[in-house]
C-alpha cells in the first residue's frame, strides 16, 4: 500500500490597508480591515501548525500580494510560502493541487484564512475522509466553502464557478456529482467578509483584541438597526443618549436620508452594514463594548430607566428578556395585541424584536448571535436562548410605532405575522419567507 503523503496549504494575502478586506473598510477603515487580514491569517496559521505537531504533514501558505519574505516577517519563518497564480480564485486552486500531486502528495487540503471557527479537529477529519472519499468540502454560511480536500487531482471542480456568489458551495458539489465523485462534507462554518461576520470573531477575545472594543464591565449596549428612518431615529435615540454606562450604536443598512447625521449629530455611534436587521444589528454588536446588549428597533422608544429593568432582569435569574409591549395607537384592536404578545411573551418566553430584547453579551456572542436572515431573525435567536434557560419580560413597556397595523390593517398585519412564524416553524426558508412578506406588504 502507497504510504500517506499530506500536505495542508492556507490561502491567504498580504494584509496591505486598502487593498485587503475591502468589503470592511466602511466599517473598520483602511488600516483596521488589514489588521483584521492579519489576525485572521494569524489564527488560522496557529491552528495550522498545532495540526502539523500532531499529525505529519507539509505545511504551506498561498499568498496574494506582498512577497514571501514579508509573509514570513509578519507570520513566522517555518512555513513555506508561495505566490498564488493569476487568475479567479478557480485557477489558483487549480495551480495549488496540481502542484502539490505533481510533486507527490497524495491528500491536500485548502483551506482559507476567513474563517475563525477553523480548528484541528475539523482538519483532521478532512485529512481522514481523504482515504475514503475523493472530495472534502467544508461549507460555509455565506455559500461558499472555507475548505476543500481532494485525494486526487480534479480541475473540473474549479471551472464554470460563480466565484463570489451565493452558489459556490451548491455548484462545486453538483460538479462532483457529475464526476461520480465521493464527496464527504464537513460542518458548516461561518467565513469573515462582511461587518455583520465580525460578530464571530467576538468569540476568541484573544485573537482579536488589537482590533475589536473590549468588554466593559456595568455599560450597556443600545443597539439600532436603521434604513431611512430619519423621521424617528430622534425620538428613539433621545431616551439612551448621553446616559452614564449606556453607549449607543446605529447599525445602518444604506440609508439615503439624514438618519446617519442625525445619529451622529445626537453621540451615537455608527457601522454601516449590508441591509437586514440580523446582519445590521450584529454589526453593530461586533464594535459594542458593553457586558449587556439591547436591541431596537428604530420605531420604537424605551421607557424611563430602562437600564434598570434590564439589569434588574438579568440579575434576577433570566439569560435574556425583553419588555412589555405598548403600540403608540388608539385603535382598539391594537389593545388586544399588547395584550396577546405579553401574554405569549410571559408564558411562552417568546417575545419579538420590537420589544427590546437584551441579553449578556458573553451569551450572545457564544451563541453565534443572529443569522444573518432576512426575516425571523429574532424568533431564531430566541429559540437558541430558550434552550438555555428562561426569557423573563421586565415590568416596563417599550412603545412602538403602529405604522405596520395601520398601513394594512390590524386584521390582515396580524394574520400576515402569525402565518410567516408559523410557515417558519413548518421549515419554510426565511429567504422565501421575505418574498412573500415584501409581495404582501
Amino acid at each position: 500500500m502507497k504510504p500517506q503523503n499530506d500536505r495542508v496549504i492556507v490561502f491567504s494575502r498580504y494584509p496591505e490597508p486598502g487593498v485587503t478586506k475591502t468589503r470592511m473598510i466602511p466599517a473598520l477603515g483602511p488600516e483596521r480591515a488589514a489588521l483584521l487580514q492579519q489576525a485572521l491569517t494569524k489564527r488560522t496559521l496557529d491552528v495550522v501548525n498545532r495540526f502539523g505537531a500532531d499529525h505529519p504533514c507539509d505545511l504551506e501558505v498561498r499568498f496574494a500580494g506582498g512577497e514571501s519574505a514579508r509573509m514570513s516577517l509578519m507570520f513566522g519563518a517555518g512555513l513555506s510560502y508561495r505566490s498564488q497564480s493569476e487568475g479567479d480564485l478557480g485557477q489558483r486552486l487549480v495551480d495549488a493541487f496540481a502542484t502539490a500531486f505533481k510533486e507527490g502528495v497524495t491528500r491536500v487540503v485548502v483551506v482559507g484564512s476567513d474563517c475563525p471557527e477553523i480548528d484541528s479537529a475539523i482538519l483532521d477529519e478532512a485529512i481522514n475522509a481523504l482515504s475514503h472519499a475523493d472530495v472534502v468540502l467544508g461549507p460555509a454560511i455565506d455559500g461558499g466553502y472555507y475548505l476543500i480536500g481532494l485525494s486526487t487531482n480534479q480541475p473540473h471542480l474549479f471551472q464554470q464557478i460563480d466565484w463570489g456568489g451565493v452558489n459556490v458551495f451548491r455548484q462545486t458539489i453538483e460538479k462532483a456529482k457529475q464526476s461520480r465523485c465521493k464527496v464527504h462534507c464537513l460542518r458548516t462554518l461561518s467565513d469573515v467578509d462582511y461587518p455583520e461576520d465580525l460578530v464571530v470573531c467576538r468569540r476568541y477575545p484573544e485573537a482579536f483584541e488589537k482590533l475589536l472594543p473590549r468588554t466593559r464591565e456595568g455599560v450597556l449596549s443600545v443597539i439600532v438597526p436603521t434604513l431611512n428612518e430619519e423621521r424617528r431615529i430622534e425620538q428613539t435615540l433621545c431616551r439612551a443618549v448621553g446616559l452614564p454606562n449606556v453607549e449607543v450604536i446605529v447599525a445602518d443598512g444604506g440609508s439615503e436620508d439624514s438618519t446617519i447625521d442625525i445619529a451622529r449629530q445626537m453621540g451615537a455611534a455608527v457601522v454601516s452594514a449590508n441591509p437586514g436587521r440580523g446582519r445590521q444589528m450584529n454589526a453593530g454588536a461586533a464594535i459594542s463594548s458593553g457586558d449587556v446588549l439591547l436591541f431596537l428597533h428604530a420605531d420604537t422608544q424605551l421607557p424611563d430607566s430602562f437600564h434598570q429593568h434590564v439589569r434588574a432582569n438579568l440579575q434576577h435569574g433570566a439569560i435574556a428578556g425583553a419588555f412589555s409591549l405598548r403600540i403608540d395607537g388608539d385603535r382598539f384592536g391594537l389593545r388586544g395585541i399588547e395584550k396577546g404578545v405579553n401574554i405569549r411573551s410571559n408564558f411562552l418566553g417568546r417575545p419579538y424584536g420590537d420589544q427590546g430584547l437584551f441579553v449578556s453579551a458573553s451569551r450572545f456572542f457564544k451563541c453565534g448571535g443572529f443569522p444573518n436572515w432576512p426575516l425571523m431573525e429574532d424568533v431564531e435567536l430566541c429559540r437558541r436562548l430558550r434552550k438555555q434557560g428562561t426569557i423573563s419580560l421586565a415590568e416596563a413597556a417599550v412603545t412602538t410605532s403602529a405604522r405596520r397595523w395601520m398601513h394594512l390593517g390590524i386584521l390582515k398585519t396580524t394574520f400576515i405575522n402569525q402565518l410567516c412564524i408559523a410557515s417558519f416553524y413548518l421549515g419554510v426558508s426565511p429567504t422565501k419567507l421575505d418574498r412573500w412578506y415584501r409581495s404582501r406588504r
